[in-house]
């Protein structure tokens, strides 16, 4: 009997290293949701460095928020590209500092001591 052809190497290490030099953040991820993640993103924005960017970005959300990776692609799914950046600008300002939220139209009014020791 024949046995099956996708069968795991258990020697062989199935993570892969995500890493972000602009926020120092990396992780091992199981290569298969990685896989998944970043198909879907190259799938919607058609290049690799967005699917690369929001691929991290999404890992990021997931692992600052307890929420499975695997959950939070299943709720992106679906959407059309203009609900998926509303979507993915929620969840990404919940990991950012307010003073560089996404998808903000209102302008923010800076500080005025602050602002006037700024040179330009």
């Amino acid at each position: 009997m024949a046995g099956s052809v996708n069968y795991a190497n258990p020697k062989v290490d199935q993570t892969v290293r995500i890493f972000d030099r602009f926020y120092l953040y990396n992780v091992d991820v199981p290569s298969l949701e990685y896989d998944a993640v970043y198909s879907y993103f190259r799938s919607i924005y058609g290049t690799a460095e967005a699917a690369g960017n929001f691929t991290v970005s999404l890992f990021r959300v997931a692992q600052q928020s307890s929420i499975p990776v695997m959950t939070l692609l299943e709720q992106i799914q679906g959407l059309n590209q203009a609900d998926l950046n509303l979507t993915l600008a929620y969840y990404l300002n919940n990991i950012r500092s307010p003073a560089t939220l996404l998808g903000v139209k209102a302008a923010t009014t800076p500080n005025y001591y602050v602002a006037r020791n700024v040179r330009s």
